[in-house]
């Protein structure tokens, strides 16, 4: 299990309770370098362009915006062949959001929600 540094960047705008959790617990190898990824930010920045006749234009600018984690994070997954772990549920026919399992589903990222990851995992309680 691990995220990127994008994740890490978006969570320390807040100085709250999560954030001191994060400074706590979390090794900076758990965090990984997005810059590694630039091939296939550009692939999912350009597919999210495309679509511009599909979500609406503010939709599109806050996806692309080069400071929030989805894109990067779909593009790491991409590259890496990794599962993307996300409460996001698809809306293939919604406009004014670009969801993070439609663009997986177009790049062929497997993603699942947190039940589903600890099933896969085998934890249980």
């Amino acid at each position: 299990i691990a995220s990127i540094d994008k994740v890490r960047d978006e969570l320390s705008k807040n100085k709250d309770d999560l954030q001191f959790w994060i400074d706590a617990n979390l090794n900076d190898d758990f965090w990984k370098d997005t810059s590694t990824v630039l091939h296939e930010y550009g692939l999912v920045a350009a597919w999210a362009a495309s679509k511009s006749t599909h979500y609406k234009p503010k939709a599109i600018n806050e996806f692309l915006d080069a400071a929030e984690a989805d894109a990067w994070l779909i593009a790491y997954a991409l590259k890496h062949k990794l599962t993307i772990v996300t409460y996001e549920v698809s809306a293939p026919d919604g406009k004014s959001k670009v969801k993070i399992p439609d663009v997986c589903d177009q790049f062929k990222v497997l993603h699942v929600n947190t039940i589903q990851m600890l099933r896969n995992l085998g934890e249980k309680f």
